[in-house]
């Protein structure tokens, strides 16, 4: 079998199980989980294969005319460089583990067969995306993504969070989408092509006539797509889904669709250095935004959320100076120990009853309840707060390397303030994620107060797939080495100078942050024993008000631990962030400023128009209509069914013609 046949049964497998899902999810539901999982996991394995077969060689191209428009061509294309072949691999294996995760974490959900079928449906496209060499097939991946997110954010709809959320993300990221769609036209108009290659050849040329409002208008949706500033509002909400859907989302889907977009169109970013500070302005905002908003969360869904809005910070600001290879290489890096992030998370919050991290700081004994998640938990935020040797750490030293030669001005086309900007947020971002990566650790597993409650064993399907994803969160640093040629050839090695500054603030975070969770454990055992009740109605009062702008319990809270309300809990995040902690948690208010400026304009707008309507547009339709009511009105007093009546009004109306001729003939008569 040829590779492209192989390449082309990768988004095939899914698509056709989400079919048959949907078709025999009522009528034969045993079927259902084979049907999730199987070709999904064949689907991974193809894409192994494709991607030992690419090999980092030459890009894989094959391409037949899709149908004839009479101006630039659509066709169905493949282009599989060893950017795609290893991104289709973290797909296919991020989606197997959720895919088997969620046969047992939602096993008691009626809705099981239609959420395993649109798990399958988001895998095809996220593939397609990954594999497509032309960029109108690419927006079809594209958008089904996004209407796949919408009914899975919003599986649980009878909560008014799911729904809010769901709604959320598919209008901010369609927001972004407007903008995108334009650009891909007006790319296609300059190069003369939708395909890759194609515009990648105009772009060498110096084809592109519009480079900068081209790049502007394809960051927009990127940013929308990936959640970046200042589209990334939606992100955090999303946590209402199940939380498979979270891993999936925010591991291989979706949010990396948006870096893997620009990482394959590069030059044309590249083409505008413009569009290149503009970029990595927005990267150096959203990491370093989203990590403090981090460090302020309760939820520990949400803090996972802006974690990963801030990773993909990290990516946006390695290609704003140029270097796709270290943003492919984070991405890969951060799809594996995330998405074991979220699953793991799934399980705490099972065992713990809560999504809460100040109630499962006041329970004792949680990490002994799920040894699996504590331990895969625990390699998995050291990846991420990029601890020597796990895989964070030679990803994100990558980023930090690419900063650090394009602000020496060592980069042929992006600008050196462009690499001190990202060189600087992400140094800064480094402690700050080890800070909230410390944070959640200390409040999840080393909480104190009652024990933590014992569920029984979780099952195999859900702690299985935490150890396999620990793999990669622990190995995968080391294919700096061996895999170059999958990055364009290039080179992947921290040097020394990145090393000190990103593993030193990283410690810093660290060390800090259980200094100051310590001293706050100290002060919380001095509460007086006759005042629990009173501190911890008053942490609740505190809480409750820092969360107001946050979106409200997800579906995982199922039961509450007498822990929850019993006494003050020790967060380091009030004492790190200080004064600025209220406005953290509420995401520095973007909601209400979006609110503001655009929902209620548009809500007054909308309710002028139906004052319009009813008032003024229903007023005119009411008087056409009532001007033959009253005639017939009128006409109807006439009809008295009194036959005297009726002749005395004919003999009248006989005598009035009679006088009428008569006077006319007269006047005729005179003339």
């Amino acid at each position: 079998m040829t590779t492209t046949t192989l390449a082309v049964l990768v988004p095939a497998l899914p698509f056709l199980s989400a079919l048959a899902g949907l078709l025999l999810g009522r009528t034969a539901p045993g079927f259902v989980r084979p049907l999730a999982v199987l070709p999904t996991l064949a689907a991974a394995v193809l894409a192994v294969l494709v991607a030992v077969r690419q090999g980092g060689g030459p890009a894989i191209d094959s391409a037949t005319e899709l149908t004839p428009t009479g101006s630039v061509p659509i066709e169905l294309a493949l282009h599989i460089d060893g950017f795609a072949a290893l991104v289709g691999v973290l797909v296919g294996l991020v989606a197997t583990c959720v895919q088997l995760y969620s046969t047992a974490y939602l096993r008691d959900d009626p809705r099981y067969p239609s959420y395993a079928a649109l798990v399958s449906l988001f895998t095809s496209a996220m593939l397609l995306v990954v594999y497509s060499g032309d960029l109108m097939v690419l927006l079809v991946g594209w958008e089904i993504m996004g209407i796949c997110s919408y009914f899975l954010v919003g599986h649980y709809w009878e909560t008014e969070a799911a729904r809010s959320a769901s709604l959320k993300a598919f209008l901010v990221t369609k927001l972004g989408d407007v903008p995108f769609l334009i650009g891909l036209f007006a790319l296609a108009a300059d190069a003369g092509s939708f395909r890759i290659t194609k515009i990648l050849g105009a772009v060498a040329a110096g084809g592109l006539d519009h480079p900068t409002l081209i790049a502007l208008l394809l960051l927009a949706g990127v940013a929308g797509k990936s959640a970046q500033f200042p589209l990334h509002t939606w992100l955090p909400d999303a946590m209402a889904g199940p939380t498979p859907v979270s891993a999936l989302i925010h591991a291989a889907t979706m949010v990396a669709a948006g870096v893997y977009f620009i990482a394959r169109l590069l030059p044309v970013f590249a083409a505008s250095r413009a569009a290149l500070v503009v970029m990595a302005v927005m990267a150096a905002v959203t990491m370093v935004g989203s990590a403090l908003a981090a460090l302020a969360q309760d939820d520990i869904k949400r803090v996972l959320a802006y974690s990963t809005v801030g990773q993909l910070g990290y990516m946006t600001g390695a290609l704003a100076v140029g270097d796709r290879g270290a943003a492919v290489f984070h991405l890969l890096s951060h799809g594996a120990f995330k998405a074991l992030l979220f699953l793991g998370a799934g399980v705490i919050i099972h065992a713990a009853g809560t999504n809460s991290l100040s109630a499962m700081a006041r329970m004792d004994g949680l990490a002994k309840r799920i040894p699996d998640a504590f331990w895969t938990m625990t390699i998995a935020l050291l990846a991420l707060a990029a601890i020597p040797p796990f895989a964070g750490f030679f990803s994100k030293e990558a980023v930090l390397v690419a900063a650090e030669h394009t602000a020496a001005g060592e980069s042929e086309f992006a600008p050196s303030a462009a690499g001190w900007l990202v060189l600087v947020a992400g140094v800064l971002t480094a402690l700050l994620t080890a800070a909230y990566a410390t944070r959640l650790w200390l409040m999840a597993f080393r909480g104190r107060g009652a024990a933590a409650p014992d569920h029984g064993k979780e099952p195999l399907a859900m702690t299985g797939v935490l150890w396999l994803l620990a793999v990669p969160s622990i190995a995968f640093g080391l294919a700096a080495g061996p895999l170059p040629d999958w990055f364009d050839g290039h080179e992947l090695s921290p040097t020394l100078t990145t090393s000190v500054l990103g593993t030193g603030a990283a410690v810093v975070g660290v060390m800090l942050t259980y200094a100051l969770w310590q001293r706050a454990a100290a002060q919380a055992a001095r509460v007086p024993a006759g005042l629990p009740a009173v501190a911890a109605a008053a942490e609740v009062e505190t809480a409750v008000e820092e969360s107001a702008a946050q979106a409200p319990e997800v579906e995982e809270v199922t039961h509450e631990h007498p822990a929850a309300a019993a006494g003050p809990v020790a967060d380091p995040g009030k004492a790190l962030l200080g004064p600025l902690h209220r406005h953290a948690a509420a995401g520095f208010h973007l909601d209400a400023v979006y609110t503001a400026l655009f929902v209620r304009p548009v809500r007054a707008g909308a309710g002028l128009v139906r004052f319009l309507d009813r008032e003024v547009v229903d007023t005119y339709v009411r008087g056409a209509g009532g001007g033959p009511r009253l005639l017939g009105a009128l006409v109807r007093r006439a009809q008295t069914g009194n036959v005297q009546s009726y002749l005395s009004a004919l003999l009248a109306g006989a005598v009035v013609l009679a006088i009428a001729t008569a006077v006319l003939a007269n006047v005729n008569a005179g003339s």
